[in-house]
């Protein structure tokens, strides 16, 4: 009970001065109000970075032309990786699943109709939709005739398949892609976004054939598609293959590697390193912030000291001790820290609403930011309260008095 009545003394005290306890408040309420976007984005940014890990898939490995560290998306132009290094991996490597080639195309025009836009154009072979666990979600994939035959049969995604025919079925109609006309035989589940922020669904597939030989006219691709049996195998599946393109292609250390090899693990790391140095940025920010406000906190309580020293004295002179004194003015420290915790949480919370609603950043709200709140508040509240209630819990009864 002696607790709860020196906290209601503390917010009478505080209640005579709304000014005042609102000043002391500010610094609290902007720094817990940031902490709390923060955290609500850096949630939201942790949720997208696992949807694009998943995207990409967590028992895959690139295999992408031209060197290079880290993710890099396929690279036109570059002619460092060949079919038969394809068949050197899938002879040579065990534990893999799927494997497929890729030969892509970026910016092609495509038609159909009155509507036109561009997309990339993915040439592959039917292995390709179990390599990636992405399959048609409306007609028929390419298959083995359609590449055999070096068909003109495409799949588009759906992004591209609503900007060309919107909510109208596709299948069976024919787009032209750049300079050639193709059935469209299927329409690819939606993917999503990829780690490098692309629009996964913004593509077309033909088959591999067409693509190297009627379409694109090389004899090299741009990207190997591995799907292991076992996530655990990633890394040593990984050297394997390095070790045999090292071989397939002379290549011996200090030379660079002429392509480049990603798992979801480098996709994770290149996700968050796009948000990593701005939250970082933040944070200290909000640390200021709480920073400055306890600043503000403590000189305006030593203030208050100053002006209230007859009503310390008085207390004294009636029985208060020096305890009760420094646990009053420590109480009224952090009340005023919890209720800026408050609103600032608050604040916080609809400013995340804000954020996610007008600007489409990702957040997610959890009580994660409260709890910190909380704690963050007390601890300012007590580091910066302890000199002000030290300074009245010493001062002498009749020198006060006087």
């Amino acid at each position: 009970m002696r607790i709860f009545r020196i906290i209601s003394e503390g917010i009478q005290a505080l209640g005579a001065n709304k000014l005042r306890t609102f000043f002391m408040m500010a610094g609290t309420i902007v720094g817990i109000a940031a902490l709390t976007v923060i955290m609500a984005m850096g949630k939201g940014t942790e949720k997208k970075v696992m949807q694009l890990v998943n995207n990409f898939g967590i028992n895959a490995i690139m295999v992408n032309a031209g060197g290079g560290k880290g993710l890099s998306g396929p690279q036109e132009g570059i002619t460092t990786l060949t079919l038969e290094d394809l068949e050197a991996i899938r002879n040579q490597v065990p534990g893999i699943e799927a494997i497929s080639p890729a030969v892509m195309k970026g910016g092609a025009s495509i038609k159909a109709g009155a509507a036109q836009t561009q997309a990339i154009i993915f040439a592959v072979e039917p292995e390709w939709y179990d390599a990636w666990d992405w399959y048609v979600q409306n007609g028929d994939p390419i298959n083995a005739e359609d590449v055999s035959t070096m068909g003109r049969a495409c799949n588009l995604g759906t992004t591209l398949s609503r900007t060309l025919f919107g909510d109208a079925n596709p299948v069976g109609e024919y787009v032209q892609i750049e300079n050639t006309r193709f059935l469209v035989k299927g329409v690819l589940d939606s993917r999503g976004m990829s780690p490098m922020g692309g629009d996964m669904d913004n593509r077309v597939l033909i088959p591999l054939t067409t693509g190297m030989r009627r379409f694109l006219n090389q004899d090299y691709i741009n990207n190997i598609r591995v799907k292991v049996k076992d996530p655990k195998d990633l890394t040593e599946i990984g050297e394997k293959i390095r070790g045999i393109l090292h071989d397939r292609h002379h290549i011996t250390p200090p030379q660079e590697d002429d392509f480049a090899i990603a798992t979801a693990a480098i996709a994770a790391q290149t996700a968050r390193g796009i948000s990593g140095t701005l939250s970082i940025l933040l944070i200290a920010l909000a640390a200021l912030s709480l920073i400055v406000g306890g600043i503000v906190l403590m000189n305006i309580l030593l203030i208050s000291v100053s002006e209230r020293v007859k009503e310390i004295g008085l207390r004294r002179a009636l029985g208060a001790t020096q305890s009760d004194i420094f646990q009053q003015f420590l109480a009224e420290s952090m009340t005023v820290t919890l209720l800026g915790m408050l609103f600032g949480s608050a604040l916080g919370w609809g400013g995340s609403m804000l954020v996610g609603t007008f600007i489409k950043a990702p957040v997610v709200i959890s009580w994660e930011p409260f709890a910190l709140s909380v704690v963050f508040s007390l601890m300012v509240g007590l580091f910066f309260g302890i000199q002000p209630a030290r300074r009245a819990a010493r001062l002498k009864p009749v020198e006060a008095l006087r």
